[in-house]
């Protein structure tokens, strides 16, 4: 039986976004350390970088831009933050980050009525 993809059309978008976002900080000369870092009941950090010594834990969100929506970066609130400073925690503890400088960002990923991304804004929270 042929291995079909099974994601939802939010999910590919998603993973699109996610997967711009990790092309354009590395060719910024970030480093990837990890994608989609999961702890069971506290949270998922969706991309850590490391640039020197400063760690950087990005949150993804993308949107169409159209309507009268609050922009993506707005869409991180309180709780949200909170599950990524909890799960961030257990990244510094998994890979061993003591003592660098956590930088908390929400990249903002705009796509048009198609699909395309037309821009990706890194914002800092």
């Amino acid at each position: 039986m042929k291995n079909e993809d099974k994601r939802t059309s939010k999910r590919i978008t998603g993973d699109n976004a996610e997967e711009a976002v990790i092309r354009m900080m590395t060719q910024q000369g970030f480093m990837l350390i990890c994608r989609n870092f999961e702890i069971h009941n506290v949270g998922e950090l969706d991309c850590v970088f490391r640039k020197g010594d400063d760690i950087f834990v990005v949150e993804v969100r993308s949107r169409h831009n159209y309507g009268d929506y609050p922009n993506s970066a707005e869409t991180v609130d309180y709780r949200k933050r909170r599950k990524i400073e909890r799960t961030t925690e257990h990244l510094i503890c998994r890979y061993r980050l003591f003592g660098k400088n956590i930088i908390f960002l929400v990249a903002q990923v705009t796509h048009d009525s198609s699909g395309m991304i037309k821009n990706i804004e890194l914002i800092p929270f």
